[in-house]
């Protein structure tokens, strides 16, 4: 089995186009750097992990709800979090060939030890001299000074483009939480510690994104907010940090292929954060973000709204601003993981130079999770009955063009955990054949006796 560094984010991506995965955005006019369109697996496999995180998340946990915020809000959302003010990258300019750059990612990909989260701007630039850091594209190290760039996309609400009628697309989801703190406390009764979560768009005017889809401008996060009272926050944090490398584990993603990166400098607002990241061809990369926020959002809310944003505690009838931990999960960057850590090339026969590719999906993220296969195409009226049955309960495609063989290499390619044939002796004992990607061994089944067979084996 190939080794993630092994594993090429070149092959990786012609696969996603030519699969049907993952397109390049406006592909028919070029292109718009950075922006990408899940095509019909895609975005079947997105919204199957979305399941297994609403699940995971909001379903098995006990008072725990969901929203679905708006990107557009007041203004003043913005100034309160801080984004208004302090929200930007630093960037720096390549003096030889024109292009721009953030200075952590520049430190990073250098050395994935140095970690610049936890350095100020003036000790990355002083890093990337000393290191003399050549420019990744014309491989110079001739660099501007570090400047910060705002990375909020701003509008203008209304038909006159003045500061009266700035508004901004929502860097985050997580604000959403917080001005719906009250609503969400009043209208479920909930008592602390609760939560809060959403999934949603947010937009980030990056500079340099890149590696396919782990940064772009437009992307999908599913946020948790658990909100809680002081001296029961650490606790929260700890719990919460193992709890989301369990969920990644559970998708299929061994322990060895995920890390912990406590945060050495720390933001404003909080008292601990720490990523989840992942073994990625390119690296390590971060795939959820888990902080102890204290109680400073609801504190900036109350102050800039004007609200009451206590709490009262119906056994102490104490009021208190509550702490936040929050875990944020990238679902773009999931996507993006579960498909690398899934590829691999199978050597069949090597005599015959016989390879497969797989994607070794877990099949409650798998985008189909059956393909149903006539052996002859005399036999696809039958067998479509069989799809018909299938397809009420599972994602299930219908393939009768080609051998059966390229037929099952096909499958293998798109993650479909099971292939059913259907041939000459099923007309009359009922039965089909039924091969599984991993192991490619095949069992004979009842027609009647599949849904129940594939339950038990899809559930997450």
């Amino acid at each position: 089995m190939l080794k993630n560094e092994e594993k090429s984010m070149e092959t990786i991506v012609n696969l996603c186009k030519n699969r049907g995965f993952i397109f390049a955005g406006s592909d028919i006019y070029g292109g718009l750097a950075n922006t990408w369109d899940y095509g019909p697996l895609g975005s079947r496999m997105k919204n199957n992990v979305k399941d297994t995180w609403r699940k995971r998340f909001i379903q098995e946990r006990k008072n725990s709800y969901e929203v679905d915020a708006d990107i557009l809000m007041h203004p003043r959302v913005w100034e309160a979090s801080g984004h208004v003010a302090s929200f930007s990258d630093p960037l720096l300019d390549c003096k030889e060939c024109k292009m721009r750059f953030r200075a952590d990612n520049l430190i990073d990909d250098f050395d994935e030890n140095a970690h610049a989260d936890g350095m100020a701007k003036e000790e990355m630039f002083d890093y990337i001299k000393a290191h003399s850091i050549p420019c990744p594209n014309c491989g110079k190290h001739n660099f501007t000074d570090i400047r910060e760039f705002n990375l909020m996309f701003q509008t203008f609400r209304g038909v006159t483009n003045d500061s009266k009628n700035v508004i901004y697309l929502r860097p985050e989801n997580a604000q959403g939480e917080y001005v719906n703190f009250l609503n969400v406390q009043r209208t479920m009764r909930a008592k602390l510690p609760f939560s809060i979560g959403q999934i949603g768009k947010a937009f980030r005017n990056e500079i340099t994104p890149g590696n396919f889809t782990f940064r772009t401008i437009e992307f999908e996060q599913m946020e948790f907010q658990t909100f809680c009272k002081e001296g029961t926050d650490n606790e929260l944090y700890d719990y919460f940090k193992n709890y989301g490398k369990k969920y990644f584990e559970d998708l299929g993603i061994p322990a060895e292929h995920l890390r912990f990166h406590d945060h050495e400098k720390l933001a404003h607002y909080a008292k601990a954060a720490c990523d989840i990241e992942f073994l990625f061809p390119f690296g390590w990369g971060e795939i959820n973000g888990t902080h102890n926020r204290t109680d400073f959002d609801l504190t900036r809310h109350q102050e800039y709204s004007g609200k009451n944003l206590e709490y009262l505690d119906p056994e102490t009838n104490e009021k208190f601003i509550p702490y936040i931990i929050e875990s944020t999960y990238g679902l773009d960057r999931t996507v993006l993981a579960l498909l690398c850590e899934a590829y691999d090339e199978e050597v069949v026969d090597a005599e015959k130079n016989d390879t497969r590719v797989v994607l070794h999906l877990n099949p409650a993220v798998a985008p189909y999770k059956v393909a149903v296969l006539p052996l002859s195409k005399k036999l696809s009226g039958d067998a479509l009955a069989v799809y018909d049955i299938l397809s009420k309960k599972f994602m299930t495609d219908f393939d009768e063009t080609g051998s059966i063989g390229k037929r099952y290499r096909r499958e293998d390619e798109i993650g479909t955990p099971w292939c059913v044939t259907f041939d000459f002796d099923s007309l009359e004992d009922k039965c089909v054949t039924v091969r599984d990607r991993d192991t490619m061994e095949q069992e004979r089944i009842s027609i009647d006796k599949l849904e129940e067979y594939f339950s038990d084996k899809i559930s997450f």
